[in-house]
């Protein structure tokens, strides 16, 4: 059985890596620090981003 990973799931992986990458945050740290910047940038209006 395959595991399937939703788009908001990379993304948040994605974020995480990064966070983790430019900084010494836990995985904990970058993963909740990944879920607010995500949910900021999702509630961004498009004319703005």
């Amino acid at each position: 059985m395959t595991a399937t990973t939703s788009l908001y799931e990379r993304r948040v992986e994605l974020v995480k890596a990064t966070l983790k990458q430019h900084s010494k945050m836990s995985d904990k740290a970058a993963l909740e620090l990944a879920e607010h910047v995500l949910y900021a940038m999702d509630h961004i209006a498009e004319t703005v981003r």
